[in-house]
């Protein structure tokens, strides 16, 4: 019976029209922020492999809009090697206060990835802002046995 009651509830709401779609467009204005990041923590997927899972660095974001930024950084990877990026956040959905979308561009130093050259990257990335403070979560994918899937958290701050 309470099975039916539900299922009642869920059809109403339904023909109603009542829900609410969570996700909205962020319109595309001119920003001027700057904010800066310690590096990131890595939860990896593989746990068992010995991987680093502090990456502490030094990263700049700059903001020029409601939805992108262009970022660039040097910190201590995973496979215990210096990794330098470079890349632009494209982030124009959010649900609330969390952006959603991913960052395109360039990392190097990982050692069994073109023998720690640069290579191509496109990740997804969600966000949280507050005043002067942030953070950032991407979902790394793994890549064959040269890089290792986790998920990657990166603080920052505001400058202005």
């Amino acid at each position: 019976m309470k099975r039916i009651a539900l299922l009642g509830a869920v059809l109403a709401t339904l023909a109603t029209g009542a829900q609410a779609n969570p996700f909205e467009l962020i319109e595309s204005t001119p920003r001027s922020e700057l904010w800066v990041n310690p590096g990131f923590y890595s939860y990896h997927v593989q746990s068992d492999k010995d991987l680093d899972n502090t990456n502490p660095g030094i990263g700049a974001e700059y903001r020029f809009s409601t939805v992108a930024s262009a970022t660039v950084g040097r910190f201590h990877n995973s496979d215990r090697a210096i990794s330098n990026y470079i890349g632009v956040y494209y982030q124009p959905v959010a649900i609330g206060p969390v952006r959603i979308g991913a960052v395109v561009g360039g990392f190097d130093g990982y050692p069994k990835m073109r023998d720690g050259g640069w290579f191509p990257a496109v990740i997804p990335v969600v966000s949280v802002e507050y005043d002067r403070f942030g953070v950032n979560f991407a979902i790394v994918p793994t890549y064959k046995d040269r890089l290792h899937g986790a998920l990657a958290v990166q603080l920052k701050f505001r400058l202005f």
